[in-house]
């Protein structure tokens, strides 16, 4: 169980590191580093050019190849999903952390809002007040149990929030 969660944050990284050249939009569950196109524009022409992707994508991959042997180790790939996930829990005890304490509360987590909002209520999609197996399987497709490419449901779709993913 443990190297599969290894192999999962792994292939996760992976795909983060190749998907720089995707422009995502935001939202979407994106795999894509959110950068600004200023980033991305390096020569400042206001276009950016396939070699400034390549080039970008590059400095990203010299970047997480701690040793620079021109290969990325499971380790090289875990150390840089571990920065992610810091600068997240950052960000988001940032956001939620109502009492100041540095700490998440189960209240202060129950009280996200935005996108995770009430999931309950997402998941019970006729509003009955329960969640038959049929919704149910619908919110675990969506959320990731039987994922196309990664990118929310079978079609692409992120549910209502920005659409379909934006490929390139």
């Amino acid at each position: 169980m443990k190297q599969t969660k290894i192999l999962a944050v792994i292939l996760a990284t992976a795909g983060a590191l190749a998907a720089t050249t995707a422009m995502a939009k935001p939202g979407c569950g994106g795999m894509g580093a959110k950068m600004s196109f200023e980033e991305l524009d390096a020569d400042g022409n206001g276009e950016i050019s396939k070699a400034e992707m390549e080039a970008h994508k590059a400095a990203r991959f010299s970047t997480a190849d701690g040793n620079g042997d021109g290969k990325l180790s499971a380790e090289e790939l875990v150390a840089q999903a571990q920065k992610h996930a810091a600068k997240r829990v950052e960000k988001m005890i940032s956001h939620l952390d109502s009492d100041g304490d540095g700490m998440l509360s189960a209240e202060e987590m129950s009280n996200r809002g935005g996108r995770h909002g009430d999931m309950f209520k997402r998941v019970d999609r006729d509003g009955n007040g329960a969640v038959s197996k049929e919704e149910f399987e619908q919110a675990r497709e969506h959320r990731g149990g039987k994922r196309r490419n990664g990118h929310g449901g079978p079609d692409g779709d992120c549910g209502g929030r920005g659409g379909k993913m934006e490929q390139n």
